[in-house]
């Protein structure tokens, strides 16, 4: 069988596929007769459901004095910490992420306090410590991470499955060419999160204490993803 031709259109092929395909950070590819590899690249994303939310709670007081948004504030603090630990949130898993007294520049001589949590909670109880947070105070509320216990390992079963793909994928273009798929020469990967929009926070809540308490919110929990490209280049013989 006379391979020379086929090699011949492999690499036109290839130099096209190559100046389209080529990514920065990966090598130049040198096209040549000689040279005879082929590229491929394979994308791969793995979803699971959350093990964890971590929600973000805080809340800022009314404009007014110094000494007063201090003891509001205090007040409002260990009224929310109180309620999630009484709900059997263990303050292992609570974390300050920013306290400050600030000045209020649209009233001039107020000032209000401001505080963050993180709360780290099992996603069927998302909601239920949402809404005791924001009924104890937490008026700067809503924004929730969905995770997973171990990252690493979802990182990894998508770049193995990346990179199962783009082994099949050059054995089909091998094949396709008419020839046998060689040695790996190059790989690169690159792993990313898929975008997920974050809920709007509750801000300024106003409730009518003497109402009947609404139901908490209705969340569903996001999936946990991660995307893996997988860029390899083969010899073919």
């Amino acid at each position: 069988m006379k391979l020379a031709p086929i090699f011949a259109l492999a690499s036109a092929f290839l130099l096209a596929v190559t100046a389209s395909a080529q990514q920065p950070g990966m090598p130049e590819i040198k096209i040549d007769p000689n040279n005879r590899t082929v590229t491929v690249s394979a994308n791969e994303s793995v979803s699971v459901e959350p093990e964890i939310a971590v929600l973000h709670i805080g809340f800022d007081t009314q404009p007014q004095d110094a000494k007063a948004a201090y003891a509001d504030g205090a007040r409002i603090s260990n009224g929310i910490v109180t309620a999630i630990k009484q709900a059997g949130i263990p303050e292992s898993s609570i974390r300050s992420q920013s306290q400050y007294l600030q000045r209020d520049y649209s009233k001039p001589h107020k000032f209000k306090l401001s505080q963050q949590w993180t709360v780290t909670v099992p996603p069927e109880r998302a909601a239920e410590i949402l809404d005791i947070a924001v009924s104890a105070g937490a008026t700067d509320s809503g924004d929730i991470d969905w995770t997973v216990k171990d990252e690493h390992a979802l990182e990894e079963q998508a770049l193995a499955q990346a990179a199962a793909r783009a082994k099949e994928n050059a054995e089909v273009l091998a094949k396709a060419l008419g020839a046998r798929l060689g040695t790996l020469i190059y790989a690169s990967n690159q792993l990313t999160s898929p975008f997920v929009p974050r809920p709007m926070g509750i801000s300024a809540l106003s409730m009518d204490r003497n109402a009947a308490p609404p139901p908490p919110l209705a969340i569903e929990p996001h999936k946990v993803s991660r995307e893996a490209t997988v860029y390899a280049v083969f010899a073919i013989e």
